[in-house]
C-alpha cells in the first residue's frame, strides 16, 4: 500500500508515514491504491503508531475502498527484534471456549501450526495480525474456502478434499475437538495470552532458542562469514583439526553440547564490572579480532579468565565497535560442563540480602513461592545483577509481556489480580515479611553471593546439587554430545 496523488506526490512508506504522525496515538491518512479493483484515488490506509500497554510498540494499519468496498487490516512492529526466537503451545482441550477467546499477537515472520491436522499457517499467508486463536483458524477457513468454487471447477477431486478438511478445521475453531495450537516467531515478538499471568498456566508453554542462519538472514541479520585475505571463508583451529586424519568434516562441538557453548550472562560492561571486580581483577587481559554485531565492521573483544569464589572458572569478555559505538559484555563459563544441576534457595530477612550479587545463567528456572511466580529456563536471558534488581527486572518483563492483562478493555477480576501482584511484591521488597528466592540451574551456571566470608556460615543460602534428568539432559544436548574427535586428538598428542 502506497500512496501517490495527482500533484506530484512522492510515495511514501508505511514506516516513514508512521514516524510522520507526529507521536504516539496519532492517526495519520494516505491515498493508496485498492489492489482488487486497482482504483488509487478511493483507497484510503489509516496508520497509528502506539504502544500495547506493557508489551512492544506497534503500527495498526487499517486499508479500506469505497469503490469496491475491500477492507483490511494489519499490524507491524515498531520496537526492536527480540534476542531469542520463541515458540508457545497451547493445549486448546475441547468444548472450553474461554481457550479459544485468548488474545494472539502473531508477527510478520512467526508461523502457526496445528499438528493434529498437519496444518501450517506460513508468515507469508496471514500478515502481522492481533487477534484470538478461534479468529486465525477462522481466518484461515475464510481464505481456504475462498477459492473453492474455482477450484471444483479446475480440480474436483482437490476441491472435494479441502472441503473435507474444512469441516475438520471449523470443528476445531468452535471447540468441538482438543488440539494444539503453536505459534513459532524467529524474531521473538509473538505472544499468546496467559490469563493465569504471572502464575504459570498448565496448558501454555514457551521456550525460546537461538535462530538458524536461515532465520536470521530472513529477519535482515548479517550471517556472512568472515573471509580470509584468499577471499574464503575462515576455518578456526578445532574446525581443521577436526577435519584432519579421515574424521568426520564437521567442527567438534557442532554435535551435542549445545548449551556448553552459550554465555552465562549477557549485559552493559558497566554492570557486569560493577558486579565482578569486587572479586577479582584482570591481571592480563587479551584481544582478538571480532565482528560488530550491529554493523558487521571489524572490531576488537577483550576477555580475561578469572575464578569466582563458590562458583566457578568464567570468560569475561566485553566488545566495543568505534564505527557504530555498540558495546556489549558477555560472562562465557570456563572448564567442563558440571556433572549435576545446581539448586540455590536464599532466605531473603533482610536489606543486605537484597544486595546480594546475583548471576542467572540463561538455562536457570527462578522461583518466589510467595509471590506464586515461576520463571521457566530462558526467559529474561542471562544477566548480572543483585536479588532486588532480579526481581524487578522479572516484574517489568511480566508487565511488558502480559500487557493484555492492562489495557482498558481487561476484567476488573483481572486487574485486581495485577493490582493484588503489584501490593504482595512492594511488601517483599520493602521487607515487611520474610520470603525465599528458588534459582534452579540444570548447567550450575548461576551463583548467589554468600554473606560470610565461609559459605558454609550462611545459614540463609542453601545450595544443593542434584542429577540431571534425561529431559534435562536431552533439551541441553548433552544425551547425543559427541566428543571422539577431541578425544582421538587429545590421544594422538598424549603418545607423540
Amino acid at each position: 500500500m502506497a500512496s501517490s496523488g495527482d500533484e506530484g506526490r512522492v510515495v511514501r512508506d508505511l514506516r516513514s508515514a508512521a514516524e510522520s504522525a507526529g507521536g504516539d496515538e496519532a492517526l495519520h491518512e494516505i491515498e493508496s491504491l485498492c489492489m482488487r479493483c486497482g482504483e488509487n484515488v478511493s483507497g484510503t490506509t489509516r496508520l497509528l503508531l502506539t504502544t500495547i500497554p506493557n508489551f512492544r510498540e506497534v503500527v495498526l494499519m487499517a486499508f479500506e475502498c469505497p469503490h469496491c468496498n475491500e477492507r483490511n487490516n494489519e499490524v507491524q512492529f515498531a520496537g526492536q527484534l527480540q534476542p531469542k526466537g520463541c515458540c508457545y503451545r497451547l493445549e486448546v482441550p475441547q468444548g472450553q471456549n474461554e481457550v479459544l477467546n485468548r488474545q494472539v499477537v502473531k508477527s510478520d515472520s512467526a508461523t502457526i501450526k496445528i499438528p493434529e491436522l498437519d496444518f501450517e499457517i506460513p508468515p507469508e499467508a496471514q500478515r502481522g495480525t492481533l487477534s484470538t486463536v478461534e479468529g486465525i483458524i477462522m481466518r484461515a477457513v475464510e481464505e481456504l474456502q475462498a477459492l473453492q468454487d474455482e477450484r471444483k471447477k479446475a480440480d474436483p477431486q482437490k476441491a472435494e478434499a479441502i472441503d473435507q478438511f474444512l469441516i475438520k478445521l471449523r470443528s476445531l475453531g468452535s471447540g468441538e475437538a482438543a488440539f494444539t495450537f503453536v505459534l513459532d516467531d524467529p524474531a521473538g515478538n509473538s505472544f499468546i495470552e496467559n490469563p493465569h499471568a504471572p502464575s504459570s498456566d498448565a496448558l501454555l508453554s514457551v521456550s525460546f532458542y537461538e535462530r538458524t542462519s536461515e532465520q536470521q538472514a530472513a529477519l535482515g541479520f548479517l550471517v556472512d562469514p568472515p573471509t580470509g585475505e584468499s577471499g574464503g571463508p575462515l576455518q578456526n583451529a578445532s574446525t581443521v583439526e577436526a577435519n584432519s586424519g579421515g574424521l568426520p568434516k564437521v567442527p567438534h562441538g557442532s554435535v551435542g553440547a549445545v548449551a556448553g557453548r552459550r554465555a552465562i550472562a549477557q549485559g552493559n560492561p558497566d554492570e557486569i564490572a560493577a558486579a565482578l571486580c569486587r572479586y577479582t581483577a584482570p591481571e592480563e587481559v587479551d584481544t582478538l579480532p571480532s565482528t560488530c554485531g550491529a554493523c558487521g565492521a571489524a572490531c576488537v573483544t577483550r576477555f580475561f579468565a578469572t575464578k569466582i569464589p563458590y562458583f566457578r572458572e568464567v570468560i569475561v569478555m566485553a566488545a566495543s565497535c568505534d564505527l557504530c559505538g555498540y558495546c556489549n559484555s558477555e560472562l562465557k563459563p570456563g572448564g567442563e560442563i558440571p556433572a549435576k544441576g545446581k539448586k540455590i534457595t536464599l532466605h531473603v530477612q533482610n536489606v543486605k540480602d537484597l544486595s546480594r550479587d546475583v548471576i542467572k545463567s540463561d538455562s536457570a528456572a527462578v522461583k518466589v513461592p510467595e509471590l506464586e511466580l515461576e520463571l521457566s529456563m530462558g526467559t529474561l536471558g542471562g544477566i548480572v545483577t543483585t536479588v532486588e534488581g532480579l526481581i524487578v527486572k522479572i516484574c517489568e518483563a511480566l508487565e511488558r509481556v502480559h500487557g493484555f492483562q492492562l489495557g482498558d478493555s481487561t476484567n476488573e477480576w483481572k486487574k485486581k489480580k495485577w493490582d493484588d501482584f503489584q501490593q504482595r511484591l512492594s511488601k517483599l521488597l520493602s521487607l515487611q515479611e520474610p520470603w525465599t528466592l528458588i534459582i534452579d540451574d540444570a548447567l550450575a551456571a548461576s551463583f548467589v553471593a554468600p554473606a560470610t566470608d565461609l559459605i558454609e556460615d550462611d545459614s540463609q543460602l542453601l545450595i544443593e546439587d542434584y542429577e540431571r534428568s534425561w529431559e534435562q539432559n536431552e533439551e541441553l544436548g548433552l544425551n547425543d554430545m559427541d566428543t571422539s574427535s577431541a578425544d582421538i586428538a587429545y590421544n594422538m598428542t598424549s603418545t607423540e
